[in-house]
């Protein structure tokens, strides 16, 4: 089949891409070709303004034209911090396509898993694992891929991705063996470290062709894009000198020319030396200026757009702006004269992308670092309300909270503690640390205090044991953690130290607290923690007589709650490991069961 030929729109940033483009046409032709064929990933690499967007837009036009279903997201550059933000924007089509009871069947068991993390499901009360939500979105995508064959999955702006979607994306493109998906990732080279970097890497890994390193235009083909735009009546010396200013950036050289257009400059030689002073009116400083010049109001709404960074509509632009919405209109359609806004392209636009977006991130960038920064928090500030106000809850917020100056606030300290809350019931411990890390800053009230560093270790502990430990340690030497929550904080304690290889440090630790318990639920299960960690961690040899212990605290316990439970399957573990009667054993699981499962808080 014929590569389907690019817009207009299109065609200027595709100058010298025919290898790219090609590769495309393989990937989407064997795709096509087989629904048991595997699945194939491609990697775009290249610095800002080198064509990676419009080489996404021109393989959703090749996938479309063979019939195949497209699905597409971008990551933002503000928008690093808002878990499983870009994944979301990938499935909405298809998640918006099904009513609830098709997504439970179409999901099965990991509709639960996953579908908090996909915000079709409302979170539950405990923490999700990490592990498991990503296991869940691998599966759960691997179904809903199968469905729609031939499918082509199109990540933008991956650095910019958010670290739970890389997680996934880096698991997910591990197993395409076995799945006919095409999945195109473009990022750039830098702007990304730390687990994303790790996460990427092992994208490109699972690429099955070398990654696609786009480089600058050259100058025959900058005189050619400057001619096809100018007319071919552009001189030798004028097109030289597009090139020498742009660096060959296909980026800057569409927008040099459009200037050069509007200007009505006369493409000849004698003009070039123009060229350098309007071309820096398209980037950092010179946009700015440029930006002003389109009077304050405009400026404002541009960056209240900036600070939105998606879903930009109209109405919350005007709110977070403080301007009417028909004044708003009017600064909307300004912006989209002078090339810094632009409506999404509604071939590739989703629900999430709002009515505007800057025509390129560049742009959005400089925007939204020429805001005075007194202002830039006072905007964050007000943004958090008017997305609270929508109905999307703490967690869509906290982005714009963790950006608020401290400011001794107590009510800002518990919107931040119920966004951690709500990050952790849908697996994202990390977007939970910030914004704890956040309230311990403000700082929270004193009776606060050790309740922040005690959920604030809690979100820490797989990834930061150390750290875990001194925020719980700290938590338990203050006043006010008192009953179930201290027994927690000290179980939370003993699994850090374990995870942080303290194993005597745990078993003492538990211990100690156990003996400032009276006899009930709280020291029974403090009991059940000291067995395990003894048990599983430090081993027969250096707790003497552990089995006979256990085996006479079991033996008082009916199992009327989990603290019991607990100690009555660890006495049955103990008792198959060395060999005891069978039959017993099996009483004491049959024991520790609730109608013949688990009961709810067991795992």
């Amino acid at each position: 089949m014929t590569e389907v030929p690019p817009t207009a729109a299109a065609s200027a940033s595709l100058w010298e891409r025919e290898e790219e483009v090609a590769a495309v046409v393989r990937a989407v032709d064997t795709l096509c070709a087989d629904r048991s064929s595997a699945g194939s990933v491609l990697v775009l690499r290249g610095e800002a303004g080198l064509g990676k967007t419009a080489l996404l837009a021109q393989t959703r036009r090749i996938a479309e034209s063979r019939g195949c279903t497209v699905w597409s997201a971008r990551g933002g550059e503000t928008l690093r911090s808002v878990p499983f933000n870009v994944v979301r924007q990938l499935l909405q089509p298809a998640l918006v396509s099904l009513l609830p009871e098709e997504a439970r069947e179409y999901l099965g068991d990991w509709y639960d898993i996953a579908g908090p993390a996909l915000g079709i499901v409302d979170p539950g009360e405990r923490q999700a694992d990490p592990q498991g939500v990503c296991d869940g979105l691998v599966a759960a995508v691997r179904r809903l891929a199968r469905r729609d064959w031939p499918l082509v999955l199109l990540i933008d702006d991956a650095h910019w991705a958010d670290q739970e979607t890389l997680r996934w994306l880096a698991a997910f493109t591990e197993r395409l063996d076995d799945l006919s998906v095409l999945v195109v990732v473009a990022r750039r080279p830098d702007d990304v470290g730390g687990e994303s970097a790790r996460h990427l890497d092992a994208v490109a890994a699972a690429a099955h062709s070398p990654v696609a390193n786009l480089s600058a235009l050259t100058p025959d083909a900058t005189a050619g894009l400057t001619r096809a735009t100018l007319g071919d009546h552009a001189d030798a010396a004028f097109c030289r000198e597009v090139w020498a200013v742009t660096a060959g950036n296909p980026y800057e050289t569409v927008e040099l020319l459009a200037k050069v257009q509007d200007s009505e400059m006369d493409p000849v030689e004698s003009s070039a030396a123009e060229l350098r002073a309007l071309n820096r009116s398209a980037r950092g400083g010179g946009l700015v200026a440029r930006l002003e010049g389109l009077g304050i109001e405009a400026t404002r709404f541009a960056w209240a757009a900036a600070i939105l960074g998606t879903g930009i509509t109209v109405d919350q632009v005007a709110r977070l702006a403080t301007m009417s919405r028909d004044e708003a209109v009017r600064c909307a359609e300004r912006l989209r004269v002078a090339r810094i806004l632009t409506a999404p392209d509604p071939a590739s636009a989703t629900a999430e992308d709002g009515d505007l977006q800057f025509v390129h991130p560049l742009i959005a960038t400089a925007v939204y670092n020429s805001i005075p920064p007194a202002l830039c928090t006072a905007m964050h500030g007000i943004a958090a309300r008017v997305v609270t106000d929508s109905g999307r809850g703490a967690a869509a917020a906290s982005r714009h909270l963790l950006e608020v100056h401290p400011d001794d606030d107590a009510e800002l300290v518990e919107q931040l503690r119920e966004a951690a809350r709500e990050h952790l019931a849908v697996g994202a411990p990390d977007a939970a640390r910030r914004c704890l890390e956040r309230a311990l800053r403000e700082p929270p009230r004193p009776e606060v205090h050790p309740h922040v560093l005690f959920e604030l270790g809690c979100a820490a502990l797989l990834t930061s044991p150390a750290t875990t430990i001194g925020h719980l340690r700290t938590a338990l030497a203050m006043p006010g953690l008192d009953g179930a929550e201290r027994v927690d904080a000290v179980y939370r304690l003993s699994q850090a130290l374990i995870h942080n290889d303290q194993l005597e440090e745990a078993v003492r630790t538990v211990e100690a607290e156990a003996a400032r318990h009276e006899s009930g639920p709280a020291k029974l299960r403090l009991q059940a923690v000291q067995f395990m960690w003894e048990g599983i961690h430090a081993g027969e040899a250096t707790s003497p007589g552990r089995s006979e212990r256990l085996a006479a605290l079991a033996a008082t316990c009916t199992g009327r709650d989990n603290s019991e439970r607990a100690l009555i399957i660890l006495r049955g573990f103990d008792a198959m490991t060395h060999g005891e009667n069978a039959e017993e054993v099996v009483e004491l699981c049959d024991r520790a069961l609730v109608n013949g499962r688990l009961a709810p808080g067991l795992g």
